[in-house]
């Protein structure tokens, strides 16, 4: 499974804000895509809409999943292929060693997948003697430098031009240059041997077609299809949510999908794989495997207020848009799954407690759904978690959150509703503030507990009459 490190979520993110070239890269991104994504969806013929449908389609699907699963089942294997479900993380890596085995496999080419990174796969089969190359160019980039994605579609977006002149210079062999082209060029011949060398092809999917036994890939360079018929072996990784029962739903999806991406009508290769090479085919595998992966997907479908969640189709459009993550970029959050995305998925993989700072980061501004291509309600499920966290909940392992915090909450609720017990409040306030004002007329530093609040910002203090007594005021003059 996948290092996780979502305790370190505020070291990261403070480090983050410092790297002058990452906020520069963020800002592009976000500008770029945030902004083209809204355009492109009042561009569908369809209108805005479209997007109530692709989240009908989605919950359909979810509602039903052992029945969509089972079926896409038989239709593989009527297909040719081989289906294997896995409870968890070291199931799945246990599955994909003991298939690589069979098949005698030494060198294994990858399409970009963020659930193989959820499982940690690239390491185990490192561990376990074979060689493991990337193949999007992004993957491929932090592949090199020894890193983990900070984007789900842009892994390598925190990379300068420069850096990765020097990190190709460094394994590649090839003289240093920082033109995109010749380094793409340089990436190209690299990856074209290997996969030509390579015995077994791994994707993800990012969607599957219960009614045909399809799996469905998408990408913008082309490298999954070559690494999905070039080698004799292909083992395919899909969570266990991303299905749908029709393939006329994969057209609505997929026309959302891009333009959730990266703003585009249509990605530039998308492949319909349906199992292993037959009679009369030139390309294709021998041999095709499906692993269906739950690693904590059935928790998350058996709670009606997180169910919604398993509806995403992982294309980046929140994050693309979140006034937090545009700050503090993906490895701030500590995990794979980045953003608002992450700050509600991480925290139900790993537990709630344990990844808490990353859905309490999160602004509630809205953003995210309103750039969703599925329409998910990200900012309700983040309340959902606030409210597990500081109740608890037996079903999630969340003990009940800070009772002290909680406890002045209650009394700030209770204080709100008496008027003179909040005017009584407010006056004091106004006598202790005058302890704290600097002669700049601001609060720089406020006592603990509130002490954070001014760690990097100035307050204004409390205004000298209350908009009530102004108004009093008027109404006697």
């Amino acid at each position: 499974m996948a290092e996780i490190r979502t305790e370190h979520y505020k070291s990261e993110a403070r480090k983050a804000i410092k790297d002058r070239t990452l906020q520069g890269a963020l800002a592009d991104v976000q500008d770029r895509l945030g902004k083209g994504t809204a355009k492109a969806y009042r561009e569908l013929p369809e209108g805005p809409g479209l997007r109530l449908k692709a989240h009908e389609i989605r919950m359909q699907a979810v509602e039903n999943l052992d029945i969509l699963l089972e079926t896409l089942a038989e239709n593989v294997r009527e297909n040719g292929g081989k289906v294997i479900f896995a409870e968890d993380a070291a199931a799945a890596v246990t599955e994909c060693l003991e298939i690589a085995r069979r098949h005698e496999v030494r060198t294994v080419v990858k399409g970009k997948s963020m659930v193989t990174e959820e499982i940690g796969l690239n390491e185990a089969l490192t561990a376990a003697g074979m060689e493991v190359t990337e193949t999007d160019l992004g993957e491929y980039i932090i592949q090199l430098a020894g890193e983990s994605p900070s984007h789900i579609i842009a892994p390598a977006i925190h990379k300068t031009r420069q850096q990765v002149g020097r990190l190709f210079a460094e394994k590649l062999g090839i003289p240093y240059t920082e033109d995109p082209p010749t380094l793409t060029q340089a990436a190209r011949k690299a990856l074209r041997e290997k996969f030509l060398a390579a015995d077994m092809g791994i994707s993800g999917c990012n969607l599957a077609c219960a009614e045909t036994g399809h799996i469905t890939t998408v990408s913008n360079e082309g490298n999954i299809r070559m690494a999905t018929t070039l080698p004799r072996v292909h083992v395919a990784f899909m969570g266990m949510e991303r299905v749908v029962a029709r393939l006329e739903d994969h057209d609505i999806l997929f026309r959302l999908l891009a333009r959730g991406a990266a703003a585009q009508h249509m990605a530039g290769y998308i492949s319909y794989i349906g199992g292993p090479r037959q009679p009369g085919h030139a390309d294709g595998p021998d041999a095709f495997y499906l692993i269906i992966i739950d690693n904590g997907r059935s928790r998350i479908l058996a709670d009606e207020d997180f169910r919604e969640m398993l509806c995403c189709i992982r294309c980046a459009a929140c994050l693309n848009v979140c006034p937090v993550y545009g700050k503090i970029g993906g490895h701030s959050y500590g995990y794979p799954y980045s953003g608002p995305v992450g700050a509600v998925v991480t925290p139900l993989l790993v537990g709630i407690d344990r990844a808490k700072h990353l859905f309490m980061g999160e602004t509630l501004c809205g953003a995210c759904k309103d750039a969703c291509p599925v329409d998910i309600d990200i900012p309700r499920m983040l309340l959902a978690l606030r409210a597990r966290l500081v109740e608890g909940d037996r079903r999630w392992n969340t003990p009940p959150g800070n009772l002290v915090e909680k406890s002045a909450y209650t009394a700030w609720s209770l204080a709100i509703r008496n008027r003179s017990l909040y005017d009584g409040l407010r006056w004091l306030s106004a006598q202790a503030q005058q302890l704290m004002t600097a002669r700049d007329g601001m609060i720089h530093r406020l006592p603990f507990p509130f002490s954070g609040w001014t760690r990097s910002r100035d307050m204004k203090p409390l205004a000298r009459k209350t908009f009530m007594q102004h108004w009093k005021e008027m109404q006697k003059e």
